[in-house]
């Protein structure tokens, strides 16, 4: 039965960071706002964090870094007195062997022989020398970086884990975007500083990420940032439904506002709303707006990466040092262990006891996706005595989380389907707006989540697209556009806002 819950200014789909973030900052300004988010229990998407018995879990790992200073200026307001600095340590599992990441030069030569070695550099000169000039695919971008050879060892098994599918077949985009920064030089004479002690000034990640050094993280795990973000959302008066799934989206007859169908424990609702920002996937919304958009075929082309995460718990107060290990073995089918006590000692609350999970990648519905809990914690406990890093003997417990849609695939026909389809949504529906990482089906971090949230809400306040949130890069830097002080014009907009709560301004 239907029955219409409320009339709002915005309509959100999905409590992950965009959703929150976009909620959050509305609600500042005095707009009515309800969020719909399907999970019964927990917000923040995969950047939540479950519990189970006091043990808590994070969704992949997200370390609190940004070199936006807007996003990490709204990390500091939401969430003003849990964070604690962490240092970063990673590596490298290969061939029975740790490698540091970020390297260290001469850890490296030892374990790889100097014979291997001396083949990784003259596979990278080869490269540097003798390119490939028709770059497509991941695999081309990656050895065109750095040789075949460290490609094969360092890429090759675990991106391939990553994504179920061969290097040559996914989209230079994804190196280009994800990798963007990293230099083999920059590596190794980063690595050849730390092994002789001579890194003087610590990498702030402001250089590349990837070298960084040390993280924020909230005590409690990243679900404790969007908890707190959902607090602040209902104290302010609107509302976050949980448990409820977005099943229909359609305009108003005769005017741009928007209704909002979402099936919920009680039955389906209606919302009606001025605007919707939705950060469902891209494939989900093209097949619930009515009528359907001509893009329709484009969008149902966009695939997904799913994961899993199996957290196991094991005597002993910690069974390695590391925040996260990376799997580059093709024995196993484990991608990356993490160490939740090096994320924050509050996320295990026994001291006897170390708590690990170990990542699997795969599709929904196959044979990983489906196996019973039981399995899958078998599974893992036999390929953590495998690795060697702990006895199967001293795992007392587990728990097994599931993410579907974690990852947005980048195949070759990915940008010409989501460009299709933003363009048709945008030109159609002005008061539309698609962010975040499955609802802009880039593969970005949550700081960039984030900021596409924070540039549609002034697009909101402001009446038009005076921000292009596709501009938006994987730092979640935002340069400006259009024509100089179309900003003062967002700023006054947002100032005329605040002085008159829940004013909307058509788009």
């Amino acid at each position: 039965m239907l029955r219409t819950d409320q009339h709002v200014d915005v309509a959100i789909i999905g409590a992950g960071p965009a959703g929150l973030t976009a909620a959050y900052l509305l609600t500042k300004q005095g707009y009515s706002v309800t969020v719909i988010e399907k999970d019964p229990v927990y917000v923040g998407g995969i950047s939540r964090t479950v519990e189970l018995d006091g043990f808590r879990f994070d969704i992949g790992g997200h370390r609190f870094f940004s070199k936006s200073q807007q996003v990490v200026d709204l990390w500091n307001e939401i969430l003003p007195d849990d964070f604690i600095q962490r240092p970063r340590m990673s590596r490298i599992y290969y061939e029975g062997k740790f490698y540091s990441y970020p390297l260290r030069a001469f850890e490296a030569l030892w374990n790889l022989g100097v014979w291997r070695s001396t083949l990784c550099m003259a596979s990278f000169a080869k490269a540097r020398l003798f390119p490939n000039r028709n770059v497509r695919s991941f695999q081309d971008w990656t050895v065109n970086a750095f040789g075949h050879k460290l490609f094969s060892i360092f890429f090759k098994t675990y991106t391939e884990k990553v994504w179920g599918m061969p290097c040559d077949e996914m989209s230079a985009d994804w190196a280009a975007q994800r990798i963007k920064g990293l230099s083999l030089w920059g590596a190794v004479v980063d690595g050849l500083k730390r092994s002789l002690g001579l890194n003087k000034k610590p990498n702030d990640g402001m250089a590349t990420k990837t070298l960084l050094e040390t993280f924020r993280y909230p005590r409690l795990g990243p679900g404790m940032m969007w908890e707190a973000a959902r607090d602040r959302v209902v104290e302010g008066g609107n509302r976050v439904l949980m448990a409820h799934s977005f099943k229909r989206l359609e305009q108003e007859p005769g005017s741009d506002g928007w209704r909002l169908v979402a099936e919920g424990p009680q039955g389906d609702v209606v919302i009606t709303a001025a605007h919707v920002i939705s950060s469902a996937p891209m494939r989900e919304l093209a097949a619930r707006i009515h009528p359907l958009p001509a893009t329709l075929p484009e969008a149902m082309d966009l695939k997904y990466r799913d994961f899993l995460t199996v957290a196991l718990m094991v005597k002993g107060e910690d069974i390695f040092p590391d925040n996260w290990i990376y799997i580059h073995d093709s024995k196993v089918q484990v991608g990356r262990i993490q160490n939740f006590r090096s994320w924050s000692p509050e996320m295990v609350p026994d001291p006897t006891l170390a708590c690990v999970g170990l990542e699997y990648f795969c599709f929904e519905g196959d044979g990983l996706w489906s196996s019973t809990d039981t399995d899958l914690i078998a599974l893992a406990t036999k390929e953590m005595a495998q690795l060697g890093l702990c006895n199967p003997d001293d795992v007392v417990g587990g728990a097994v989380v599931r993410q579907e849609k974690a990852y947005p695939v980048y195949d070759d026909a990915y940008a010409a389907n989501v460009q299709a389809m933003r363009s048709e949504l945008e030109a159609r529906y002005p008061t539309l707006h698609m962010v975040g990482r499955n609802g802009m089906h880039r593969y970005n971090n949550q700081d960039h989540a984030m900021m596409t949230a924070m540039l549609t809400v002034r697009n909101i306040v402001a009446g038009a697209r005076v921000h292009d949130v596709w501009s938006v890069n994987e730092d979640a830097e935002y340069h400006e556009a259009g024509d100089e002080g179309q900003d003062a014009d967002t700023q006054a907009a947002l100032a005329s806002t605040r002085a008159v709560p829940s004013r909307l301004k058509a788009a």
